[in-house]
């Protein structure tokens, strides 16, 4: 609920605190006191489009500051926390929560949620679940088929809400086999193309053969065959000088001699490098035998290898300018096949899913019609009570139909739902959009919020003048149905009559002073003969009238009787 609003530089009002609280708050005020605004000013706080216009004038700003009391744990405290703002834990499961919003001038503004700055779209968010306001425009939302549609669901609750979750779930399921079928099928031909492409590389892979780092040894190879005299020459002379057979003296020899000569010396230290001498000798015939081998490969190399190396880098480089790499060339010759199964399969596998989507929309046509089903039988008892709402309602001989009829397959089922109005017996039920006036539409509003609020409360209530165009005894009504609907939510009403506020449990007026503004003295808490006397003037315009305040009493003992 909504504990305290305090308004600064908005529209007549200066700066003004409102204490709200739970129950029924009403709250009244000459013509032009800035009863009004106060809605205006909760519109800023639940992210509503923002006017410079609602500035004061001579002001830079208009602000509204709020403070509301959640669920610690529910889904508003959630958001606020995603959102970054902080909560104040009151120990009882509750937590406070503060709400900002300025409007400059210059048509800047600035949200705070929980102290922290947001965008004005998570204000909004944070209202859906908090808040339904009901003003003289708010009556559009009635108007919408969507908004009697979704008043439709709260009233059935959990088996419609249960009913439209699964045929959600089924119409998923359906779009994505259907989808994927057209997809197949229109892509047939492409497919087809590309499965034969994939055959052909297929078998150009196999043929081939490539191994791993093949290319890149084949690429040395032919460098070595390019150079073979050079190179030939260079591990000869290298040979030679290790292990040669010519009368000069080579390097094993000669290691050879200096491992005996430390060998013999009487000194250990000399001794020691003979081991280093040996292993010395022993590299020397290790390379020696390496270049053997270097020698006679050289030798094998017959004068057509080259040509035949330089071939096998050429089918090589024609799969790599395919693939990328040879690595990637390997790895398609293993994944290319089981693309190419898939691609093959189509045919069956359009068959299957064919079948499955077939199965899929006969279980969507039965969700459906379980949810058009439900609904119905929801829509007559919803009808039924809204019209005994609308006829204590200064509407004694409407009726109220609910109709449920097909529509368009949508996310919310195949369901049109349309509130009907007959305002007389005999009269042909016509949409509350184009068959009542504003003020039958304000009360058949009233109505449908009193009964849905049995099955799916709101958290708070806003009206403004939802009272207009009646009196007498329908006004006396319409705020017994206020008073009802506050025992499960909290209810706030700018109203101009004495019989709605007289069932307020929490009273405020709003008064100018002398020079036009509004002050936060200007807004009070009525009790007592205050009270009795605000009524008086909403009664009669006097405030001295003993008469009227007499009536004023009458009001407020009758609004009450029932309280103990």
């Amino acid at each position: 609920m909504i504990e305290e609003m305090r308004l600064r530089g908005l529209g007549v009002i200066d700066d003004a605190s409102l204490p709200l609280g739970p129950g029924f708050t009403a709250i009244t005020g000459e013509t032009g006191a800035g009863k009004t605004m106060v809605v205006t000013g909760l519109g800023l706080l639940l992210g509503h489009r923002a006017d410079t216009g609602v500035v004061r004038s001579g002001s830079a700003q208009a602000t509204a500051d709020g403070i509301w009391r959640i669920a610690e744990g529910g889904t508003a405290a959630e958001r606020v926390r995603e959102a970054g703002g902080e909560l104040e834990l009151l120990g009882d499961g509750t937590a406070e929560l503060l709400v900002g919003r300025a409007v400059s001038v210059q048509g800047r503004g600035r949200a705070t949620l929980g102290g922290r700055p947001v965008p004005t779209g998570v204000l909004a968010e944070l209202a859906d679940e908090l808040v339904v306001v009901h003003g003289q425009s708010d009556q559009l939302r009635l108007r919408a088929a969507s908004a009697q549609r979704d008043a439709l669901d709260r009233y059935a609750g959990a088996p419609v809400a249960n009913l439209l979750e699964r045929f959600r779930a089924e119409l998923a399921e359906y779009r994505a086999l259907a989808d994927e079928a057209d997809t197949i099928e229109r892509d047939r031909d492409a497919r087809g193309r590309e499965a034969e492409e994939i055959r052909a590389a297929l078998a150009d892979l196999e043929q081939l053969a490539p191994v791993a780092g093949e290319d890149v040894e084949l690429a040395q190879r032919a460098e070595r065959l390019a150079n073979v005299e050079e190179l030939r020459i260079a591990a000869s002379v290298a040979h030679e000088a290790i292990a040669g057979e010519s009368e000069a003296p080579d390097a094993s020899t000669l290691l050879a001699e200096a491992r005996r000569s430390l060998e013999r010396a009487p000194d250990t230290a000399l001794q020691e490098l003979a081991e280093l001498a040996a292993d010395l000798g022993y590299r020397a015939a290790e390379l020696a035998t390496s270049l053997s081998a270097y020698l006679a490969d050289l030798d094998d190399a017959g004068p057509h290898e080259l040509a035949a190396v330089e071939e096998r880098r050429a089918q090589l480089a024609a799969v790599i300018r395919v693939h990328g790499s040879l690595d990637e060339a390997i790895a398609f010759a293993e994944t290319g096949s089981a693309r190419l199964l898939e691609l093959d399969d189509d045919g069956d596998r359009i068959e299957r899913l064919r079948a499955q989507r077939d199965a899929a929309l006969a279980r969507l046509d039965t969700a459906a019609a379980e949810l058009t089903a439900a609904r119905t039988e929801a829509a007559a008892r919803l009808g039924a009570a809204v019209t005994v709402e609308a006829r204590a309602l200064a509407l004694p001989d409407a009726e109220v139909v609910v109709r449920v009829s097909p529509a368009a397959e949508s996310h919310a089922g195949r369901d049109e739902v349309a509130i009907l109005l007959a305002p007389h017996p005999g009269a042909e039920p016509r949409p509350v959009s184009r068959g009542a006036s504003g003020g039958e539409l304000s009360r058949i509003m009233l109505a449908i919020e009193v009964v849905i609020a049995a099955t799916d409360p709101v958290p708070t209530f806003v009206f403004d003048e939802v009272d207009a165009g009646i009196g007498g005894a329908a006004a006396i009504e319409v705020g017994r149905r206020l008073a009802r609907l506050a025992q499960s939510a909290q209810v706030i009403a700018v109203t101009h009559l004495a019989q709605v506020a007289a069932f307020a449990t929490n009273h405020l007026t709003v008064q100018k002073s002398s020079d036009g503004t509004v002050t936060a003295s200007s807004v009070r808490r009525l009790t007592a003969a205050d009270r009795e006397t605000e009524m008086a003037r909403l009664l009669s315009g006097l405030t001295d009238s003993d008469v009227a305040l007499t009536h004023a009493r009458e009001l407020l003992t009758l609004a009450h009787a029932g309280e103990s």
